[in-house]
C-alpha cells in the first residue's frame, strides 16, 4: 500500500455543551421595566397619545432582559406583543429621563 491509497478521515469531537449562563445586564445598559395593563393605561393618559404611536422595541431585545419580570413571563408563554415599557435612564439635566416603548414582535414571529 502507499501512503497516497489510504484514507484518512477525522472523527468530529463534540464539544461539551456550555452551561447556561444568567444575563447579566452590563452597566450602561438602563433598567427597563414592563408594565402592567392599569399601569400602561395610566401613562397613555398622561401623555395623551395612544399606544401605536410609542417608538417600538423588539421582544427579543436585550434590554428587557434587565427587567427581572421578563423571563417569568417568557416562560409561561405569556404574549409581551403590544405591552408598553419604561426605560429609566440618568439624565445631567433632568436627573431622570424616562422614556415608554411598545412591545413588537420579532421578524421572525417571536
Amino acid at each position: 500500500m502507499t501512503p497516497s491509497s489510504i484514507r484518512r478521515t477525522r472523527k468530529k469531537v463534540e464539544a461539551p455543551a456550555a452551561p447556561k449562563r444568567p444575563f447579566v445586564a452590563h452597566h450602561l445598559a438602563p433598567p427597563h421595566e414592563i408594565l402592567s395593563e392599569a399601569e400602561s393605561n395610566k401613562v397613555l393618559g398622561e401623555i395623551a397619545t395612544p399606544a401605536e404611536r410609542l417608538p417600538k422595541i423588539l421582544v427579543t431585545d436585550p434590554g428587557l432582559k434587565t427587567d427581572p419580570k421578563y423571563e417569568a413571563m417568557r416562560e409561561s408563554g405569556e404574549n409581551l406583543t403590544g405591552r408598553i415599557v419604561r426605560i429609566r435612564r440618568p439624565s445631567a439635566t433632568a436627573g431622570e429621563a424616562i422614556a415608554y416603548r411598545l412591545i413588537v414582535p420579532s421578524v421572525g414571529g417571536d
